[in-house]
């Protein structure tokens, strides 16, 4: 790879948060080289350091992408996704994530909610979207990972819901109580349908 090409290989990728293993991937270069060359770009403002180990090509990068990097596995999910699909009217300015841990971080005035789920479920594809460069619950994995941390949840509008899918997903959390619960939500819900 030629000089000024490096910074070109990041410019042009569609991702905008990238890690330093990425960028050693996309170099094509030992880790030290990598890591001299990045440290060169970051102090000339060509690239943006969010945190220890990401990166980005400037400020204006996709906070929905960094959400899913700074612990992964990982995946947009809870509140965020019932808020925007219409399931809760509620308004959260945090974006929720299920991951590994639980912990809550503020970067570049961003709040993101980490909440754990378990591996077994967290590494389970059913009912996620790759959007590109990060992972999303559909409404109906959402729904059911907020039923999965929270025993009692009020949801305002559940009409969107696709109740097949809901009971395709349910099986991997293994959880009675969950089980239970959602089956009591839908019959309720379809009660008040007719």
């Amino acid at each position: 790879m030629k000089k000024g090409d490096y910074l070109s290989t990041i410019l042009r990728s569609k991702k905008t948060v990238f890690s330093f293993k990425d960028i050693v991937l996309l170099w094509g270069d030992s880790g030290n080289a990598a890591r001299v060359r990045l440290n060169y770009y970051l102090r000339n403002n060509s690239l943006y350091h969010i945190r220890q180990g990401l990166y980005a090509k400037d400020k204006d990068y996709d906070k929905r992408e960094l959400a899913t990097r700074i612990y992964t596995p990982a995946y947009i999910s809870f509140e965020t996704v019932s808020g925007f699909s219409g399931l809760t009217f509620q308004y959260y300015s945090q974006i929720f994530v299920a991951s590994y841990l639980t912990r809550e971080i503020e970067i570049d005035n961003q709040k993101y909610s980490f909440r754990k789920i378990k591996n077994t479920v967290l590494t389970n594809k059913a009912g996620i979207e790759n959007r590109g460069e990060y992972l999303i619950a559909s409404k109906e994995r959402a729904f059911l990972d907020i039923m999965y941390i929270n025993k009692d949840y009020y949801f305002d509008n559940l009409i969107g819901i696709d109740w097949d899918k809901v009971f395709e997903i349910l099986p991997i959390y293994n959880n009675k109580r969950m089980m239970k619960k959602v089956k009591e939500i839908f019959i309720n819900f379809k009660n008040q349908e007719s």
